[in-house]
């Protein structure tokens, strides 16, 4: 179950504020200024409104790690707060996190290498050598919030938001009450743009609605800092202690193209189409049942019909509604798909299906049932799909939890 979510992301800070943004249709990419990127074919992405790393990290802890970590130290301490669990684990050998990674602490890297190379005294400082690793941030979670239960990192791209949380299922059904699950990113620093831009998935165009996944438009992502990180609970626990839960995790799957990301690939559709199906078979669910369907939503042209071909193929020609907003805060990699699970999980929380960001001319083959306006849930069953680089591909079925009243606290 799903008892706490916590978000750090382009559409705010907390749950509320995601929720506006996503309901809204607010747009929040804009100009970088997370450095200079003038001279960069890319020069939009979406950032982190008003975060204050002070207000979540100590000192001692500051100076030790990357933004992208400092990300999950505050979307941690939300998810926690929100499930009405304390910041540190009563019972450390029955408490875990999982998170998913790709390309580590970036900016803290660049900035240490800058000084061994462009600096006159030629070193680097001592936590270079753990600040940039890929499990760095879980690492620094499990000593702070003293998570002693079998933890671990996943590194899958953009897919390994969604493999989290299935690693996370899986180490409940051994016997760990508590899993810290999901992942943020920060993949904005010259070192980290120049690397994407060797993919050529980024788009160029120099507004802040450059990212248009599946329309006639459609150019290329925007990278995006941030994420989303949630307390799963084993259900028997969070019902002892009258937790308020979100909803339950009930099928996984994961396939793989085995094919390099490259200027002419778009990813296999079958393959992407079976994960689907093992997903929602592996949660007793059947395709007719599903509310609502979050893509991974890339913005390539190719690949944005390549996801369109895998929907029709578990889905016929009458595909449930598909909704997704990345396009207002741009694709965190690994931290928008887990986004993408908070979004679906409030949307049954609140008991209203939001809108599609877009598409607001469907390209030819992306004729999807792109939900127009607001609806309430019927079977509070969503399908959310995530795709990484050179050949990922996973699937997430969850099951809404029937919203009580909400409260003034809620």
């Amino acid at each position: 179950m799903v008892t706490g979510i916590g978000v750090v992301a382009p559409s705010g800070i907390g749950v509320d504020a995601h929720w506006r943004t996503v309901t809204g249709g607010v747009r929040r990419t804009g100009r970088i200024t997370l450095f200079d990127p003038t001279g960069y074919p890319t020069r939009v992405g979406g950032e982190v409104p008003d975060f204050h790393p002070a207000a979540y990290v100590d000192t001692r802890q500051l100076v030790q790690t990357d933004r992208w970590t400092q990300l999950g130290f505050a979307a941690t301490a939300l998810a926690l707060a929100d499930a009405g669990l304390p910041a540190r684990a009563p019972d450390p050998y029955d408490w875990a996190v999982t998170l998913a990674s790709s390309s580590g602490g970036n900016l803290f890297g660049q900035r240490e290498l800058q000084r061994l190379w462009g600096g006159s005294s030629r070193t680097v400082g001592a936590y270079q050598s753990i600040a940039w690793f890929y499990a760095a941030s879980v690492g620094q979670l499990s000593i702070h919030h003293q998570f002693k239960g079998p933890s671990g990192v996943l590194v899958a791209e953009a897919a390994g938001g969604l493999d989290s949380l299935a690693h996370a299922v899986r180490t409940i059904r051994r016997g760990t009450s508590v899993v810290i699950a999901g992942a943020t990113e920060c993949p904005l620093s010259p070192y980290a743009l120049a690397c994407q831009l060797r993919s050529g998935l980024l788009s160029a165009v120099d507004e802040p609605a450059a990212y248009r996944p599946f329309d006639r438009v459609a150019g290329g992502y925007v990278p995006a800092e941030g994420g989303a990180v949630f307390v799963v609970e084993e259900r028997e626990h969070a019902l002892a202690r009258g937790a308020r839960i979100y909803g339950e995790v009930t099928g996984w799957a994961a396939t793989h193209d085995a094919v390099h990301t490259g200027p002419d690939t778009a990813g296999d559709p079958a393959t992407y189409a079976r994960a689907m199906r093992l997903a929602l078979a592996r949660a007793g669910s059947t395709a007719d049942e599903v509310d609502l369907v979050v893509p991974d939503a890339l913005g390539v042209p190719r690949y944005d019909r390549s996801e369109a071909t895998a929907l029709r193929a578990v889905f016929g020609d009458r595909p449930p509604p598909v909704s997704t907003h990345k396009s207002l805060t741009g694709r965190a990699h690994q931290g928008g798909s887990a986004l993408d699970v908070a979004t679906a999980l409030l949307a049954f929380h609140r008991d209203t299906l939001p809108a599609s960001a877009g598409p607001v001319d469907p390209a030819p083959g992306c004729e999807l049932d792109f939900l127009r306006a607001p609806r309430r849930p019927v079977s509070r069953v969503a399908l959310v799909c995530a795709r990484g680089f050179d050949g990922f591909n996973s699937a997430l079925v969850l099951r809404g939890a029937v919203p009580r009243p909400r409260s003034a606290t809620d």
